[in-house]
Order: C-alpha cells, then structure tokens, then sequence
C-alpha cells in the first residue's frame, strides 16, 4: 500500500509550533477517481458493511481530497460540516489546552473515519503527518445516506466501541507507568495497527516526530529520546531512520504488558 511505503520518509522533527503555522488546506475537492468498490481500504473502513449497490450510492456523495504536509483537515472548534474516511498517510489528532499546551489523542491510518461528534464542533483538531488524501462526505448528505441502513448504523457502532476502548487504554497509558512502559507500548500498538494494513514486519515505521510521541504519551521530547536511546542500549531495539527495528519483540511486549 502506498501508504505504507511513504510512512519511513514522513518522519517529522522539531518542537511543535501552534496552529499559525498550520496550513488549512482550501481545496474542495475532486469527484471519486476510484469506485468505492475497487477501494483498498474498504474493508478496514465502514463501509465495509455496504452491498454493491450501496457503495455505488456512495460514490456519488464523497469528494477526494488532498493534504499535504502539516496541513489542517478540521480545526478543535470548527463546525463540524464533514466527515473524513482517511484513505492513505497518517494524520495527528490533538486537543489543544487553554496554556497553549499540545495533548495527541491518537495517529489515524488508512480506513479510520473521522469527524463523527454529537456537538456542532470538532472537539479536537486533525492534520497531516506527510501527504495525506481522504474521502470527504457532507455530514447532512451521510447522515442522510445511512438513515435507512441499520447494518450501516451497527457496523459505525462497532467502530465507536472500539475507539472507546482505545481511548481509556490511552488513559490508563498516561496514568502509572514507567517512561520504558509508555513507550514500549506505544511501538507494540503502532506495530500492530501497522500490521492490519498488511505489512507485518519488526521494522516499523514511526512517520511522527519524536514531540510527537511525546505528546501523546505524557513526556517530554528529552525522556523520550532517553527512553528510545536505553531500549537501544538494551537490544530491545535498533534506531533506524524514520523507524524502529524490534530486536526483540518478546522484550518489548513484556514491558508492554507490565
């Protein structure tokens, strides 16, 4: 998946600066190039739960659009007007405080859908790690869309579930444990999220910085360059550039799991 293949040269560097600096992107978008049939994330995403029929319904409602490097896909507060199905690169999504400061809730891949709020705005903000391209909806033509397709409402179900436990399992990441742990788990999960997109493998590739990490995992860009240095030293990984090496997996799951 091209995806994939790009994910070792996006890896960014340096403090994050706020959003001044990000680019929103103010393309509107391109009709489908691709049917959702022929799409290769389909069947991570939910319209997995689509007959032919319904996907062919589909196309008519979704626009490609394209981000490139750093660029804003929807703002903390921005009305929510859109839904996004990411359809290849990472994006970042983060909450920012009152005092400036950044939190990452999560790194979105190819077939996560975003967006889907109860409020009238976008409770946190999402942008592009590297290149990123995405199946953009109307939020009043979906929620059109699905309102006769309960297979659709159950499969969008199943997903919030999930990302729910992902969510106190971030918590529970922040709370107490060990830098080593934090980041361990951290690679663990990232490799194995890496492997449902199809490409299992001990070298895994991390497109975010190292703030990046840190921000998500409650750090500081120091303790985390420390803590990658240590695993090195332990031969529990090798630092490669724009990735990671397992050395020894079975390790780095313990501290994973502690």
């Amino acid at each position: 998946m091209q995806s994939i293949r790009r994910l070792a040269a996006q890896c960014g560097c340096g403090r994050f600066i706020l959003e001044r600096r990000m680019k929103i992107s103010l393309v509107a978008g391109e009709p489908n190039g691709q049917a959702c049939t022929d799409c290769a994330v389909r069947p991570l995403s939910i319209c997995a739960a689509l007959d032919r029929a319904e996907l062919r319904e589909l196309d008519h409602l979704g626009r490609h659009v394209h981000f490139g490097p750093r660029e804003t896909v929807f703002a903390q507060e921005q009305m929510t007007t859109s839904f996004y199905s990411l359809l290849d690169g990472v994006m970042r999504l983060y909450k920012l405080l009152p005092d400036g400061r950044r939190q990452i809730v999560g790194f979105a891949l190819p077939g996560d859908f975003l967006g889907m709020t109860t409020s009238a705005r976008h409770s946190f903000s999402a942008d592009a790690i590297g290149a990123v391209a995405v199946c953009r909806f109307s939020r009043t033509s979906f929620a059109q869309f699905i309102e006769d397709k309960p297979h659709l409402l159950r499969r969008m179900n199943e997903l919030a579930v999930r990302e729910l436990s992902q969510a106190q399992d971030h918590m529970v990441l922040l709370g107490r444990r060990s830098a080593e742990e934090k980041v361990a788990t951290f690679l663990i999960g990232w490799r194995d999220r890496l492997a449902q997109l199809g490409s299992p493998s001990k070298t895994v590739a991390l497109p975010m910085s190292r703030q990046d990490i840190a921000d998500f995992l409650g750090l500081t860009i120091e303790t985390v360059s420390r803590t990658f240095t240590k695993l090195e030293r332990n031969r529990v990984i090798e630092i490669l550039p724009g990735s990671i090496c397992l050395l020894d997996p079975a390790r780095a799951e313990a501290l994973a799991a502690a």
